[in-house]
């Protein structure tokens, strides 16, 4: 299939999710915008649910400092979706879930426009949300996941995990998230990837009172005593008030931004659009 078949696909995809959150709502108290827990009640309990689970992407760039060319520059876009298993709530008020997640490094500037690192990241489990008097506070997500770049030889690179990761709103615009995991290295040209890729992450997200402006930091713990982070930064405004559609920016600066050069060292600064969830996004 050629590649911009793919992305063709690939965006038709997201999209199509869109109006899967659509019965989510938010009220506004004493200026401030609380979330409905009833349309989340409801948004759960009316599965099949299939929406998104990340941000879906499509940004271009190149390292912070240099040049822009065909050999550094490149396109980085990202496909996450959800789908609920089970029609009724199953025990301690959970939901089941099949997650996928796609991440691909598409060298657009070079001849033939090769795709040089494509990542997949399918996975199964269970989603709570927590309320509090009430109201919708966010989740938390117990996950058994896998990820490789479905190569073979030497350019194979694969690692399961299972994940313990939460989403909590201290305010109606700051959420905090963290994640944990518990690693199973089956690829044997990978097995210091916790060296690269980490041990577990944490971070924050802040969202404007209208809306429109988001900030985003995540940091990912590398293996080691040593205070060594791989860290993202990401920026978004959204176009249109009633859209989930964003003006995207993002810094990466570390390692194990994609699975095949998992090694080599990053500082990537990228713009393009992002299609973000309804309420909140996975990390």
């Amino acid at each position: 299939m050629k590649p911009f078949i793919r992305i063709i696909i690939a965006f038709a995809m997201s999209f199509a999710v869109l109006p899967a959150a659509a019965q989510i709502v938010t009220t506004v108290e004493h200026e401030e915008v609380v979330v409905n827990s009833d349309s989340i009640r409801r948004a759960f309990d009316s599965g099949p649910y299939f929406g998104l689970y990340k941000d879906n992407y499509f940004i271009f760039g190149c390292p912070v400092g240099e040049k822009a060319t065909k050999h550094n520059s490149n396109i980085k876009f990202q496909i996450s979706i959800a789908q609920r298993l089970t029609r009724s709530t199953l025990p301690f008020g959970t939901y089941l879930f099949l997650f996928y997640s796609q991440k691909c490094f598409w060298n657009i500037l070079e001849n033939s426009m090769p795709m040089t690192d494509l990542n997949f990241n399918p996975g199964i489990g269970l989603t709570k949300p927590l309320f509090v008097r009430n109201r919708f506070v966010g989740k938390i997500n117990l996950i058994v996941e896998h990820e490789s770049n479905g190569r073979d030889g030497t350019a194979s690179r694969s690692w399961n995990r299972i994940t313990l990761g939460g989403s909590i709103l201290v305010d109606p615009q700051i959420m905090v998230h963290g994640k944990f995991w518990i690693p199973i290295i089956d690829g044997m040209e990978n097995k210091d990837i916790l060296d690269y890729c980490g041990i577990y992450q944490f971070g924050t997200a802040f969202t404007s009172l209208n809306q429109r402006f988001g900030l985003a930091v995540t940091l990912v713990k590398r293996r080691g005593w040593k205070m060594n982070y791989n860290t993202i930064v990401e920026l978004n405004y959204r176009i249109f008030p009633r859209d989930n559609q964003y003006l995207f920016l993002q810094y990466y600066n570390g390692y194990g931004e994609g699975l095949l050069a998992f090694k080599e060292f990053h500082s990537m600064l990228r713009v393009g659009l992002v299609i973000k969830p309804k309420l909140f996004s996975d990390f």
